[in-house]
């Protein structure tokens, strides 16, 4: 960007990734605004962040006409339908009907979900592939989401589908690890992982991306596809406790994501460096 069009960034969400994406970009010196429904003191907030306390489904294009680039990043106070439906598609389908009145507004990134892709069968997928029906009705808002914003915005939207989001604070594979009494695991269910602070530094990145390098489409996951039970198997040797047994299932499912997120972004290219990390700070 040039000195006389500065970046001027709206973060619409302030939740366990909006908040330090926010964060990361004000330490970076850009000029950067977080919004959330409660007031600033619920969040923790750099103080060189702007602040505005709104609730996204009800923006007006004069409080975020100045703004350059907003990212959506939400997620639903519940996690039924009419939750998705309601924070997803609502807040994208709203950012895409005040856009003729937001000239200035250059880019537009979206947080979706490698949910929307309902491809089960193990199958190779990248950013190119475009998503079959969502297994689950509420992905189906997300992926809608995802079109409004496209259909509104065209390259200035951008999309980011994370995989399964871990973490020293999100912990569930861990846990179950650390039971004694494990259930059976299918043998060839794929997963694809990617750690919350190298989230964080992806969408940084996307956001502060000169407009010929950023791409339409990225898949935010690490370099590793594996199975949910080989994950399961890794961190039980590590914990030394008893490893699940393999159930008698022998289908297929889930898929196997090909990131096209640059190696120098990812501190964690594959789970076994993330969970090891984990497992050192438990």
């Amino acid at each position: 960007m040039t000195a006389a069009n500065p970046t001027n960034i709206l973060v619409i969400g302030q939740g366990d990734i909006g908040n330090p994406v926010t964060n990361q970009l004000a330490q970076q010196d850009q000029q950067v605004t977080g919004l959330a429904r409660r007031e600033r003191s619920n969040y923790r907030l750099d103080d060189k962040v702007g602040f505005l306390q709104e609730d996204a489904l009800k923006l007006t294009a004069e409080q975020i006409s100045d703004f350059t680039h907003i990212a959506i990043i939400v997620t639903p106070d519940q996690y039924d339908v009419e939750a998705y439906k309601n924070t997803y598609f609502g807040i994208a389908q709203h950012i895409a009907e005040l856009a003729e009145a937001l000239p200035k507004l250059q880019r537009v990134v979206f947080i979706s979900s490698t949910g929307v892709y309902g491809q089960d069968d193990g199958e190779w997928i990248d950013a190119s592939v475009q998503p079959v029906a969502p297994k689950r009705e509420a992905s189906t808002y997300i992926l809608k989401a995802e079109q409004v914003l496209q259909q509104t915005y065209g390259d200035r939207a951008v999309i980011i589908r994370p995989s399964g989001i871990y973490g020293e604070e999100r912990l569930m594979r861990v846990r179950k690890a650390q039971e004694a009494e494990k259930s059976s695991m299918p043998k060839y269910a794929w997963t694809n992982r990617i750690m919350d602070t190298d989230l964080i530094t992806i969408i940084t990145q996307v956001l502060t991306l000169d407009d010929k390098e950023v791409q339409p489409v990225y898949l935010a996951t690490d370099y590793d596809p594996v199975t949910s039970y080989e994950i399961a198997q890794w961190l039980c040797e590590k914990l030394d406790t008893t490893v699940p047994e393999i159930d008698d299932t022998t289908t297929v499912s889930g898929k196997r994501l090909h990131s096209n997120i640059p190696l120098a972004w990812l501190t964690y290219p594959d789970w076994q460096s993330g969970y090891r990390y984990i497992l050192q700070h438990l």
